[in-house]
């Protein structure tokens, strides 16, 4: 072939293949530098309920994200929703930020009930460097009007400013459902994990139309009680619980041991003392019905994360984004039944939990439940995924915490932690960044972690835990080689033990968590 035709078709092809290029550039909103990030939160969701963490609830979505990214093996929470999200959101203990116990005030600086003005959001931080800001769902920090998203850093919220509790409207819970500032009435055949799905695609687009770069808080209700979901989802899982906790339990650990989230020395948790067994138990249909509505409630969430993830391919933003997913404390044992007369589980005019023995399923393999802090109450499930960034399919040992997420992001975004906010003087950031997990590296040794919900405290340092229930003496476990925490060390150890609630107690001081008794007389005396 002469020169002349190759220079000539090669000409035609480049010519060609920057037309193509420039329409898809035409496709696509200009990508900023900086990445997107997402947050999704679960609510009372335990650490073996979705599918890459051992569940047998189909959570393909959330699955997807785990097999294309990053899962921690080990990461924590604070016990309890108000405090987890304030952590979160402020990369502080929860006392530090106002929100010690829940949205009372006790009028003590760690017991306001709202973020307080000595802690920083991640809205805030990230408006001020040019981000657009988004929140949906369950906020739960400040329910007072001056203490919404908008007046925390959020451009855009859609969702709940008091709490959770609300699926079907109306609902038996009395709750504002709010857009920005403005309280509006939800139309006939709303459903909250659906209508949160639908604007988080919103905010995405419009975030992505913007031209700067977005972040986005998602925080679903589900599956917190009340349990609650569309009778056709009900019916795809009864019947799926009918052989019961037990070998449900056996199951899911094994699973998890076979993934590599659990050591094959592990030990699975005893069912917990206050279950019977599922030979024993009676109304075994009924019990079979409530956790079919759980996984009702758990895969129409994963439906709406994976619009949400749809949303971020359709805009060819996905290589721009990290999404990261957790719950805010481990499955709950509360027996709540609040159903007007007849009405099943499911149903909009129900309002029940599905009970301890379940909890203790969806905590698998831990021992106890939201807010205590043994683990079954604070380890959460925790994806990170960015396509082309973060490694596919890989698990990590790295211990981390909620506190962790503000460092993260400001590391992601180039953001140095300002001194001050309107005037006053901020708290340090309590977390580290994640970013060396993110990138497969070696985690730099870090100091402890501590919790302390409703007397309930622990303090963990490198493999030590050290931890007590409410009006209770300490117990002590190596979590190294005994991760469920079924071997108690105090009596052998009380060396250890001395040295762990000294750091115990210098933290406690230092944050202003104070002891039970002393928080209940704050309440009794407002």
């Amino acid at each position: 072939m002469p020169f002349r035709t190759v220079v000539f078709q090669l000409a035609v092809w480049l010519a060609v293949g920057l037309t193509l290029a420039g329409c898809r550039r035409l496709d696509r909103p200009s990508q900023p530098a900086r990445p997107n990030i997402v947050v999704i939160l679960a609510d009372d969701m335990g650490y073996s309920d979705i599918g890459s963490y051992g569940g047998e609830i189909p959570t393909p979505n959330l699955d997807r994200m785990a097999s294309g990214g990053l899962r921690f093996a080990n990461f924590y929470n604070t016990a309890r929703c108000c405090p987890t999200r304030a952590s979160l959101l402020t990369g502080l203990y929860s006392h530090q930020a106002g929100i010690g116990h829940m949205t009372e005030d006790f009028g003590h600086p760690s017991y306001r009930g709202y973020l307080n003005d000595r802690s920083l959001t991640l809205a805030e931080a990230l408006r001020s460097a040019g981000y657009g800001t988004y929140m949906v769902g369950k906020w739960h920090v400040g329910g007072e009007r001056g203490q919404w998203p908008l007046d925390r850093g959020f451009d855009r919220f859609y969702g709940i400013p008091a709490g959770g509790g609300v699926y079907f409207w109306p609902g038996r819970v009395d709750r504002e459902v709010v857009l920005d500032t403005t309280v509006v009435t939800p139309g006939e055949g709303w459903y909250s994990t659906d209508a949160f799905s639908d604007y988080a695609t919103r905010f995405i687009e419009e975030g992505s139309r913007s031209g700067k770069p977005f972040f986005l808080y998602l925080a679903y209700i589900a599956p917190h009680f009340p349990l609650q979901a569309p009778e056709e989802d009900v019916k795809r899982f009864e019947g799926t619980y009918s052989n019961g906790w037990d070998e449900l339990r056996r199951a899911r650990f094994e699973r998890q041991k076979e993934m590599g989230l659990l050591p094959l020395t592990a030990k699975l948790s005893e069912r917990d003392p206050d279950s019977r067994p599922w030979a024993d138990a009676s109304d075994k249909k009924g019990w079979d019905r409530k956790m079919a509505v759980y996984a009702a409630m758990m895969h129409r969430m994963d439906e709406g994360i994976g619009r949400v993830l749809g949303k971020l391919d359709e805009l060819g933003i996905d290589d721009n984004t990290l999404v990261v997913f957790l719950s805010d404390n481990g499955g709950s044992a509360e027996t709540v039944d609040r159903s007007a007369p007849g009405a099943l589980p499911g149903h909009p005019d129900s309002f029940v939990s599905y009970g301890l023995p379940w909890a203790n399923l969806s905590n698998t393999p831990y021992r106890r439940y939201k807010m205590v802090v043994q683990e079954g109450g604070i380890v959460t499930p925790f994806i990170a995924y960015w396509p082309g960034t973060i490694r596919p399919g890989g698990i990590t040992r790295q211990v981390g915490h909620v506190i962790d997420l503000m460092p993260t992001v400001l590391d992601l975004a180039g953001i140095t932690y300002p001194d001050e906010r309107n005037g006053e003087t901020l708290v340090p950031l309590e977390g580290r960044s994640l970013l060396d997990a993110f990138r497969g590296e070696p985690a730099a040794s870090r100091g402890p972690f501590f919790w302390e919900h409703e007397g309930n405290r622990a303090v963990r340092v490198g493999d030590w835990k050290l931890v007590a229930s409410q009006g209770e003496a300490w117990e002590l476990y190596d979590l190294a080689s005994d991760p469920t925490e079924m071997h108690d060390l105090a009596g052998r150890r009380p060396e250890k033990v001395a040295e762990l609630a000294a750091v115990y107690a210098g933290w406690a001081e230092r944050v202003g968590a104070l002891p039970w008794e002393d928080v209940r007389k704050l309440r009794a005396d407002r």
